[in-house]
């Protein structure tokens, strides 16, 4: 077995402090990142927007207050904060509380209240106050020195607040009220009554804080047109003001546009340089806005990759063409989870890790499934080479109250598109898998498919495959994608229509035992190998299979089950805590870059 070389063994326990009285937790699995999880003041200190980047603000991660469980008070938009207890808990944000990094490790809290102190910089002020959440789950309350500052709902996207109003000189305290009943009814994935791993509740991604004028750039739309040579930009402000942006290669400017701001423009990019997983090049970004007197008010720097994917015939086949010709789309269903942060990656150097390893590998794609990331996971898929196809997260009771669950839904879903609509390399939206949560299929995937007609649409992926407690809904019969799930594999694959083009959305799933390296519950696998070398043997089969259903019967996209083992599934190509190799990598990826070489030979 090849061992990652930081892997190591937690021998000591973390100690936490608790109504005066110590207790220790010992990581269940811990990977070679925990150690420094827990150790840092100050987790994941990087700067969580790269397409919007600031040169100047302040990240609250680390050690908050925190009072936790069944017996606390109700969290659901509050009109008051709680008192905390003169030694409370803490927790290390922006780790769940059902995570052993967060030194929580409760399951399902349902109502959770944080409290941290923080002073404003001197250098801010006569600045506005932005605090940004990058992902809390599910109804969050922010209270400011006592102040109710905002509420928002929603498990998966970055929301904001301007709290200056609130804010005093010197000590400013905070307050976040969180309730998540887990119950189903709201966008959940696996995180959900009937998800089949460790809940994710409370905040879970970056918190942190930015200053900006009273007019400040809200957010930016970017869009690559390489029929014009040219990229869209929308700039959206808080205030009138003259937007200019430059486009760089490098250090050298390729083009400078100037607009209104909140109107369309365009940046010619003469002769661009494409974006692919063969060669991932990303332009550099600036734009400014200034007043009528030509003062800077804001400036943001950003990125973006001139690539286009659309559906084309190659002899005859539909098939999805990136930048105009195919490309076998060939990877790995990843589903996110951690066994020491859950949904949170341990560090950034964790959070890059599944990628590289899957570039490594010689695969050119990743199914992020039933969640989302933090934007870092994206710039790191933007800026190493691999496409992402994003399901939306399943709601699981989307029949009951309907008015309230599908609203909840349908607000999520294009909440998501907006939010990482500017990466490079997501090519395809997937609204729902196996027909988990689904509802008017046919029409949500009209509807993302007009909303975004940039990218692919894969309504229903594995549309043969259902739970058995709901109806089928099926092949939607629209979109882009043909799209069915088999284990193992791959035989009985779509099979492309005039309109669609094929994809094996999930195949594989085989696995292996690891002594050492298994999340402690009964585990499984849809079949298994005794020893890394047959489990190599058969998945180079498989993949010699998948090549002859892309040449001869039309198939375009093969997604093997998965990155890593997940809790109780066995059947990564890495164990759970990333330690273990379960296949030979090289030979992987041998085959991997031979399918797809052979794909490239289909382009007349």
């Amino acid at each position: 077995m090849i061992m990652h070389k930081n892997l190591f063994k937690l021998t000591s326990f973390l100690l936490i402090i608790n109504c005066s009285c110590l207790f220790a937790q010992e990581p269940s699995l811990p990977t070679s990142w925990t150690k420094a999880a827990l150790d840092a003041a100050v987790p994941f200190p990087e700067y969580p927007r790269p397409q919007l980047q600031r040169s100047d603000w302040l990240c609250l991660n680390g050690k908050w207050d925190y009072l936790g469980g069944k017996n606390v008070a109700n969290a659901l938009d509050p009109e008051k904060p709680v008192s905390f207890e003169s030694n409370p808990q803490q927790i290390l944000v922006p780790y769940c509380p059902e995570s052993i990094l967060s030194g929580i490790q409760r399951k399902q809290e349902i109502n959770m209240w944080y409290r941290r102190s923080f002073v404003i910089p001197s250098a801010w002020k006569n600045k506005r106050v932005l605090i940004h959440f990058d992902a809390v789950a599910h109804h969050a309350t922010l209270f400011v020195n006592g102040h109710k500052a905002g509420t928002h709902a929603g498990s998966y996207d970055a929301f904001s607040f301007d709290i200056t109003p609130y804010l005093t000189n010197g000590k400013n305290t905070i307050v976040v009220a969180v309730q998540d009943l887990n119950d189903g009814r709201v966008p959940s994935g696996k995180s959900g009554p009937r998800g089949d791993y460790t809940f994710c509740s409370g905040i879970w991604q970056t918190v942190w804080l930015e200053p900006v004028n009273k007019v400040y750039m809200e957010d930016i739309r970017l869009l690559p047109n390489l029929a014009n040579s040219r990229l869209k930009v929308l700039v959206n402000t808080t205030g009138e003001g003259k937007v200019t942006a430059v486009a760089l290669d490098g250090n050298s400017v390729v083009s400078e546009a100037k607009s209104a701001n909140g109107n369309y423009f365009y940046l010619p990019i003469k002769t661009p340089k494409l974006w692919s997983p063969d060669d991932p090049f990303l332009y550099g970004l600036t734009i400014s806005l200034e007043d009528a007197h030509g003062t800077v008010l804001d400036k943001v720097k950003s990125y973006f990759g001139m690539r286009d994917i659309k559906l084309g015939k190659v002899n005859g086949v539909t098939r999805p063409l990136i930048n105009g010709k195919f490309m076998m789309q060939l990877g790995l269903l990843d589903q996110g989870y951690w066994p020491d942060g859950v949904l949170t990656a341990p560090t950034e150097e964790a959070l890059k890790f599944d990628i590289q390893f899957t570039k490594n590998a010689g695969f050119n794609l990743i199914r992020k499934h039933m969640k989302t990331e933090p934007q870092r996971f994206y710039y790191w898929a933007d800026k190493l080479g691999l496409f992402v196809w994003q399901d939306m997260p399943a709601i699981w009771y989307q029949n009951e109250d309907t008015t309230t669950t599908r609203t909840e839904f349908r607000k999520e879903l294009k909440t998501l598109i907006d939010e990482h609509y500017n990466s490079p390399s997501i090519i395809t939206w997937v609204p729902f898998n196996e027909n988990w949560g689904a509802f008017d299929v046919k029409n949500i995937t009209n509807w993302v498919k007009q909303y975004d007609p940039s990218r692919l649409v894969n309504g229903n992926s594995g549309f043969n495959n259902n739970p058995s407690y709901q109806k089928a809904y099926g092949d939607p019969g629209n979109g882009d994608y043909v799209d069915t799930h088999i284990y193992v594999g791959p035989y009985g694959a779509s099979v492309p229509d005039e309109h669609r083009a094929a994809s094996l959305g999930e195949f594989g799933g085989v696995g292996l035992f690891a002594r050492d390296h298994m999340w402690p519950v009964a585990n499984n696998a849809y079949d298994y190998e005794p020893t890394k070398t047959r489990l190599t043997d058969r998945y180079v089969f498989l993949l010699d299979e998948v090549e002859q259903l892309m040449k001869y019967k039309g198939l375009s996209v093969a997604i093997y089950t998965q990155t890593t083992d997940v809790e109780h599934e066995v059947n990564g190509m890495l164990t759970y805590d990333r330690a273990v190799e379960k296949m030979e990598m090289e030979r992987v990826k041998a085959v991997n870059e031979a399918v797809i070489k052979a794909g490239y030979k289909l382009m007349p």
